[in-house]
C-alpha cells in the first residue's frame, strides 16, 4: 500500500465531515450563486458567473481529492504504537542542533499535517528523517534548505 493514506480516527472524521459539507452545503451555495450570476445576462462579461464557475472547478476538485484520498485510507492503529520507535501518530521531542533548541512534532500522514500546530507529515523532510528512529538517536534532515541535524530526545503516546 505505497499509496496509502494514514490517517488518525480523528482525521478521517474531519476528511469525511469536510467531504459532506462540501457535498450537501457548498455544492448546493455553489449552484445557487452560478444560477443568479446566469440571469445577469451576456456570459462571456459576466464577472459574478466567471467567479462562480471558479469557485465550483476549486470545490469539485477537493472534493475528487477527498474521495481519492478516502479510496486509501489505512487507519492508524493506536495499539501498535511505541514509546520506543518513532511512526506516525507518537509525540517525538528533538534537539535541532542548527537552531539549539527543543522541539515537540507529533508525526501525523500527510493529510493532516498542519505545521503551525507541530503536526509534521511523514512525508515531510523531517518526518521521513524521523520515521523508524529510536530514542537518543541523532538523525540528518535532507531539507530543502540544507541537512541538518536533530537528536531524539523523547518519543511518547500522545493522552
Amino acid at each position: 500500500m505505497s499509496n496509502s493514506v494514514i490517517l488518525t480516527k480523528e482525521g478521517l472524521k474531519k476528511l469525511e465531515e469536510e467531504l459532506y459539507y462540501l457535498k450537501s452545503v457548498k455544492r448546493n451555495e455553489v449552484s445557487e450563486k452560478i444560477r443568479i450570476a446566469k440571469e445577469f445576462g451576456d456570459l462571456s462579461e459576466n464577472s459574478e458567473y466567471n467567479a462562480a464557475r471558479e469557485e465550483q472547478s476549486i470545490m469539485e476538485g477537493r472534493i475528487n481529492y477527498i474521495e481519492e484520498q478516502l479510496k486509501n485510507v489505512k487507519i492508524l492503529d493506536e495499539s501498535e504504537l511505541s514509546n520506543d520507535t518513532v511512526s506516525v501518530g507518537t509525540l517525538v521531542t528533538v534537539y535541532d542542533n542548527l537552531y539549539g533548541e527543543e522541539e515537540e512534532y507529533l508525526i501525523v500522514g500527510r493529510t493532516e499535517s498542519n505545521p503551525a500546530e507541530n503536526k509534521i507529515s511523514d512525508q515531510s523532510p523531517i518526518g521521513k528523517a524521523l520515521i523508524g528512529q529510536k530514542l537518543g538517536s541523532v538523525v540528518t534532515v535532507e531539507a530543502p534548505g540544507g541537512s541538518y541535524t536533530v537528536e531524539i530526545r523523547k518519543i511518547r503516546i500522545p493522552d
